[in-house]
């Protein structure tokens, strides 16, 4: 059995913990507090991590893990994303400014985006379609990158399998051009 490590990241309020429920197959493992930060319209956020598992058919299993959202947290990212297959960025489009919040990610996790694959789920996209996918898409080969921009709703189990189905194909891409 193999095990492989899947990282979600993003905002404050972006949906990681809701991901990993809508397909964790365990009860998710959370580290939520009480919020205490009045610019953040929650009860409650993130203050170590999330944890899920779901299991293949071959018996691989693969752990979703969920960073915090808050920037004072940001040493959390490296450690968690230590030896991940994958990263998923999820951005809230209905949050001040989403291109700015992508960056603080891609800056964020520069280093891995180098060697691991990666896909941003944009949320939220129906009420609040501007910024448009077309402009994270630039905003993203101004950064020499090129990552696939999804619209998704982290509540639904189909759209978050989409997402990991993509993370596959790029990892499945990346070993056949090895």
């Amino acid at each position: 059995m193999n095990e492989y490590k899947l990282v979600f990241t993003g905002t404050t309020g972006a949906g990681k913990t809701t991901a990993i429920n809508a397909i964790s197959e365990t009860a998710t493992i959370v580290t939520d507090v009480a919020n205490t930060d009045p610019t953040l319209a929650k009860a409650s956020t993130t203050v170590g991590l999330d944890f899920g598992q779901i299991n293949l058919a071959n018996g691989d299993r693969v752990r979703l893990f969920g960073t915090p959202g808050q920037s004072r947290f940001d040493f959390m990212w490296k450690i968690l994303v230590k030896d991940a297959f994958g990263l998923i960025i999820l951005i809230d489009n209905s949050r001040p400014a989403p291109l700015e919040d992508l960056e603080v990610y891609l800056n964020g996790f520069s280093h891995e985006l180098q060697t691991t694959p990666c896909v941003i789920g944009v949320g939220r996209t129906e009420a609040y379609p501007n910024p448009s996918l077309d402009d994270f898409s630039i905003k993203l080969e101004n950064q020499n990158l090129t990552l696939p921009v999804i619209p998704v709703d982290v509540r639904r189990a189909e759209d978050v399998t989409m997402l990991i189905d993509i993370l596959m194909a790029q990892a499945e891409a990346d070993l056949i051009n090895a």
